[in-house]
């Protein structure tokens, strides 16, 4: 039989390149971002993600997907990894490869949960914990453009040691509302006792229904399910809701 012909530029993005460690930063005490620089990049949609594959002296390989971080910036991107502590993949990206390391990577993959500049609707970011790095890479995608979409984020982590990006959050930004939700311990004087989010958080800190606004809700899959009910509950059309849920392999 013979094979139908793949289009090169998808071709292009399933091939495995190598990616090589040029810097690292911590983002939080089990969280760290990777820039890695990967020649020949095709470029990516805020939103998207890639595989990572390791590879052991022996042959032995696994691999693991990733959310990209960042906006699209040449040959460069960024990966921003949560330990696993019972994981393969995640504690090496986190605590052992090097700067000047490499890994391989292969993408960018989706189409569905992905923010392109040109959508004018508003905008409402719904992260739990890690969920945050697809939406930071929307974020970033949206300052990098110059784009004048409103944007709101909801972000609900369990404490606040376990936020992510908190320096560049804390920039004022046009357009840009953020609510902190925290579900088990809060900053001091925090004026919402820690809990888990409702539908009243979703409604005083979202956009209301009628504004037709697209949602997009990233983090495990519980907070996921959580969320997208509440939303649909609340008013929001099923339609404008894009989710994306991680959890450990296997």
């Amino acid at each position: 039989m013979a094979r139908a012909a793949v289009p090169r530029r998808l071709g292009d993005r399933l091939r495995w390149r190598p990616a090589r460690l040029t810097d690292r930063r911590a983002e939080s005490e089990v969280a760290h971002t990777l820039v890695l620089e990967v020649p020949g990049w095709p470029g990516h949609v805020a939103g998207q993600h890639v595989d990572v594959r390791l590879t052991a002296e022996d042959g032995y390989s696994t691999q693991r997907s990733y959310s990209l971080s960042s906006a699209a910036d040449g040959d460069s991107v960024e990966l921003t990894v949560q330990r696993v502590d019972d994981g393969e993949v995640s504690p090496y990206l986190t605590d052992v490869l090097a700067v000047g390391g490499v890994v391989e990577l292969r993408g960018p993959v989706g189409g569905w949960f992905v923010w392109r500049p040109e959508q004018k609707e508003p905008i409402l970011l719904l992260a739990g914990g890690s969920g945050m790095a697809p939406l930071m890479a929307m974020i970033r995608t949206r300052r990098a453009v110059g784009s004048r979409t409103p944007f709101r984020l909801i972000y609900s982590v369990r404490s606040p040691e376990y936020q992510l990006f908190v320096p560049e959050l804390r920039r004022d930004e046009p357009g840009l509302d953020k609510t902190y939700l925290y579900s088990r311990s809060t900053p001091p004087q925090w004026p919402r006792p820690p809990g888990r989010f409702t539908a009243s958080d979703l409604s005083s800190a979202g956009w209301p229904p009628d504004f037709e606004p697209t949602c997009y809700v990233c983090g495990s899959t519980g907070f996921v399910e959580t969320a997208a009910g509440l939303l649909v509950a609340i008013g929001h059309h099923p339609g404008r809701i894009r989710t994306e849920r991680f959890g450990p392999a296997g």
